[in-house]
């Protein structure tokens, strides 16, 4: 490996922020790699911005005059990143930086576009509140972009920064950032690889809000695969309606009388639907 740039995005992580530059600093160091961490505080009304620029060893600092929320400051970071290899992770505590070695030597002995730290581990300390929906957007993710995934938004992974560039334009500057990369990546046929790793109860307070966030995950999820592959959405939804409509017609012949209408326009909305799945994968196909 040439080099690794390390983003560090910070939104009022005082208590944690000083830790995390220390130990990736630490562990780095002992892999005699030549590699840059970028900070970003993103307008933090705590001391984190004072703690950064206390802080010694390779670290530059971006100071957002606004917030620009999770994925603004993380693609700050990546735009100023001079090596290829850039690596992610958040600042609240939460990953350990004792796996980062073992992504950096996946990533680099297989050749792959994107390791991801997978929070699966038997240890990890997720909440009760997000699990179902963090279980149910993965589940939906897997099923619509046809790859196996683990972990959908981890905040600890390693990338080309090459590959990021090329969805930089789609990538929200929300949460949703993570889930949208990976999406994005998996749809387009790169090469990505999880690892399990621990995922640590974090200090301070957490930004996320279980059910908005997930609500905006779905439909993220459901967003970004019409984006990469439209069929996938529309052609389930064809098929209900005309399964539907079948069912009708059954009704009508067998049960009881029925307005032929309602059949009608059934299987009507089931063609159209097809129709403009068929056109927007003819859009998307052509555009690649």
């Amino acid at each position: 490996m040439k080099g690794l740039s390390i983003v560090v995005p910070c939104y009022n992580e005082e208590k944690s922020v000083v830790k995390t530059i220390e130990d990736l600093t630490s562990t780095i160091s002992k892999l005699r790699i030549n590699f840059e961490i970028i900070a970003v505080d993103d307008h933090s009304s705590d001391k984190s911005l004072e703690l950064l620029q206390d802080c010694k060893g390779p670290l530059s600092i971006i100071s957002n005059d606004i917030q620009l929320g999770y994925g603004g400051a993380l693609k700050r970071g990546i735009a100023k990143a001079k090596h290829d290899a850039v690596l992610i992770i958040d600042a609240d505590g939460t990953y350990s930086c004792d796996s980062i070695p073992q992504l950096i030597q996946t990533f680099e002995k297989e050749g792959l576009d994107m390791v991801v730290g997978s929070r699966t581990k038997k240890d990890s300390q997720i909440s009760r509140s997000r699990k179902f929906g963090k279980w149910f957007i993965v589940k939906l993710a897997t099923y619509l972009s046809g790859r196996h995934i683990p972990d959908l938004n981890s905040g600890l992974r390693i990338m080309k920064k090459e590959v990021i560039d090329k969805f930089i334009h789609i990538l929200p500057n929300g949460f949703s950032f993570t889930t949208t990369i990976t999406l994005a990546m998996l749809t387009n046929n790169h090469f990505v690889k999880y690892i399990p790793i621990d995922y640590l109860k974090r200090t301070g307070r957490s930004k996320i809000r279980p059910f908005k966030d997930t609500s905006n995950f779905f439909l993220l999820v459901a967003r970004t695969i019409m984006y990469f592959d439209p069929l996938k959405i529309f052609l389930p939804l064809s098929a209900v309606l005309f399964f539907v409509g079948l069912i009708l017609i059954l009704i009508r012949i067998f049960v009881r009388p029925m307005l032929i209408s309602t059949t009608i326009i059934t299987f009507v909305a089931g063609f159209m639907i097809l129709s403009l799945g068929l056109l927007a994968d003819l859009i998307d196909k052509r555009t690649k």
